[in-house]
């Protein structure tokens, strides 16, 4: 099991998990969301291939249409 923080709650995720599973799992994989991983934004082409690990800091954005 590895340990990341996602917009400030932690989560237990299985050791080799994606963040594209992970959002799968969330159900946010949809368009209008964006993906910051410790900092830097993971380009959404990235996601199934990017294996989290233990202490990674996620912030899930939603894009806002605005004037």
């Amino acid at each position: 099991m590895i340990r990341v923080i996602l917009n400030n709650d932690a989560l237990e995720l299985a050791k080799g998990t994606t963040l594209g599973q992970l959002l799968l799992e969330l159900e946010q994989d949809k368009p209008g969301v964006a993906v910051a991983l410790n900092q830097q934004v993971v380009a959404r082409s990235q996601w199934p291939e990017q294996q989290l690990v233990s202490n990674d800091k996620i912030t899930l954005f939603h894009a806002i249409a605005g004037g």
